[in-house]
């Protein structure tokens, strides 16, 4: 029963970013040649829906699915981390036209490229857990 619950979301999940036009490489494009508020304008909403969401979480001290309860580490803070990190994301985001999330769903949409684009992205992450030790954080 448990599996369903996530099964659904994944399909509100595919079924947003695909009318949002988050999935559009055309879409993304124009973002990274700054063309378009388009994605700016979903990439906004969901930092502002994450950072509500955050707040609601630490205030009402929600439980996960299994009554566990979220519990939020502060991150240290090192602004070379989020600047190498985030133009490694960007870089690949560029390349590939997909984040993590709309990579499934391009998937599942049809794009059978975008199985290389997934398969990279576990081995990056597999190689990152591989060198975090050896890496400043």
């Amino acid at each position: 029963m448990k599996v369903l619950k996530f099964i659904l979301v994944g399909i509100v999940f595919g079924i947003v970013m695909t009318k949002s036009e988050a999935l559009s490489w055309y879409r993304i494009q124009e973002m990274f040649r700054f063309q378009s508020f388009h994605m700016y304008g979903i990439i906004g909403t969901t930092v502002v829906l994450g950072a509500i969401s955050i707040f609601l979480i630490k205030k009402l001290q929600l439980r996960d699915i299994s009554g566990i309860p979220i519990v939020i580490i502060p991150k240290e803070k090192s602004v070379a981390r989020y600047l190498i990190g985030g133009t490694i994301f960007g870089l690949g985001w560029a390349m590939t036209g997909a984040c993590p999330g709309p990579m499934f769903v391009s998937l599942g949409y049809g794009v059978g490229v975008m199985s290389v684009v997934i398969i990279s992205a576990l081995f990056g992450t597999f190689f990152y857990g591989l060198m975090k030790d050896y890496l400043p954080h």
